[in-house]
C-alpha cells in the first residue's frame, strides 16, 4: 500500500538556521531518503519552497478566487513529502518516524486512496 508522508515545520526555524546547520540538515534528508531508497519502500518525494511562493485556489459561484500563500494561519508549514510503499501503517510510521524533520516538526501520515 502506498503513504503519503507529509513533511511539516516551521519555516521560520529553517530561515534561522545558518549555511552549516542548513548543509547537516541537507546531508541528513539525504542519507534518509538514500535508505528508503534502497529498502525499496521509495516513490516519490520532494521539498517545497517557502509558504510565501504559495497560492491558495478557491471556486466559488463558478469564479475562480486565488489568495497568496496558505489559507490556514499555523506554527507549522507543509515543506515535503515522502509518497512510500509499506506493507501496512506500522511499517509507514516506522519510516515516518525516522524522517528528520520529525524530531522538530511533524509527519502526517495518510493512506493513499486505492480506486477500483
Amino acid at each position: 500500500m502506498q503513504y503519503l508522508l507529509l513533511i511539516y515545520r516551521n519555516e521560520a526555524e529553517i530561515g534561522k538556521m545558518g549555511p552549516a546547520e542548513r548543509k547537516q540538515v541537507s546531508a541528513d534528508y539525504g542519507a534518509f531518503t538514500q535508505s528508503i531508497v534502497q529498502s525499496g519502500h521509495f516513490k516519490a518525494g520532494d521539498g517545497l519552497q517557502p509558504t510565501t511562493t504559495a497560492t491558495t485556489v478557491r471556486v466559488r459561484d463558478g469564479k475562480m478566487l486565488t489568495t497568496d500563500g496558505p489559507f490556514a494561519e499555523t506554527r507549522e508549514q507543509l515543506g515535503g513529502y515522502y509518497l512510500v510503499e509499506a506493507k501496512d501503517l506500522d511499517t509507514a510510521l516506522g519510516i515516518a518516524a525516522r524522517i528528520p524533520c520529525a524530531k522538530s516538526g511533524s509527519i502526517e501520515v495518510r493512506p493513499v486512496m486505492i480506486y477500483d
